[in-house]
């Protein structure tokens, strides 16, 4: 008797125990989880698939899009991301494998630089580090805001578009709150150029002149 009592004092604790697991682990983690993710980054939590101004699904924005021609030439009309050791191939991701060391590394982020400064028209001194180097995917769409910054003349200029309209397109696009305080502030490229497009594209039309 007494063995058959211990028997069920003990099932009783473990049903107990994988019912307070279950409650736990099962509803209550996955729910906080959920919330967090739809504070922090409701793209992620819900999809990163963006929409053009037409309403129709245009990209991912945890994606970047390349603007640079089978040439290797970048598209001044549009912001440019990071450099790409996959040519930002979505159908590759992977980084250079290339040590900070590497004489091969060091001459791509030399002629990066020298590239940059020659098309923003500025000093080598003043391009961001994350102008010049590629990222582990080479596929992350965000720049830093003082890259996204340093792009904005040149592409009001290729848009007809007022420094003024496109400083503020990228200030939109620039991440804050805690997004940014547990990373830091970032411009998503991809998100930033449709809404370069179809800035240009209305101040083209009729209705906006």
């Amino acid at each position: 008797m007494n063995i058959l009592t211990g028997y069920l004092r003990q099932l009783g604790t473990a049903v107990r125990f994988l019912l307070f697991a279950t409650i736990v682990l099962g509803v209550a983690y996955p729910l906080a989880v959920f919330g967090v993710g739809q504070l922090i980054a409701p793209h992620q939590a819900n999809g990163s698939i963006i929409k053009d101004s037409a309403g129709a699904p245009a990209a991912s924005a945890l994606i970047v899009q390349a603007s640079a021609n089978d040439a290797g030439a970048q598209d001044p009309r549009w912001f440019h991301a990071r450099p790409s050791a996959v040519k930002w191939d979505p159908a590759s991701s992977s980084a250079s494998n290339l040590g900070p060391n590497d004489p091969t590394l060091l001459a791509a982020v030399a002629a990066n630089r020298a590239a940059v400064a020659a098309g923003e028209r500025v000093s080598e001194a003043e391009v961001p580090a994350d102008a010049v180097t590629s990222s582990g995917s080479g596929l992350d769409p965000d720049i830093s805001p003082a890259y996204a910054r340093l792009q904005v003349p040149r592409v009001a200029a290729a848009q007809g578009l007022s420094t003024d309209v496109v400083g503020s397109l990228v200030g939109r696009h620039t991440s804050d709150g805690l997004e940014a305080f547990l990373g830091q502030p970032s411009v998503n490229v991809t998100a930033l150029n449709l809404d370069v497009a179809a800035a240009a594209q209305a101040s083209k039309s009729p209705r906006s002149k």
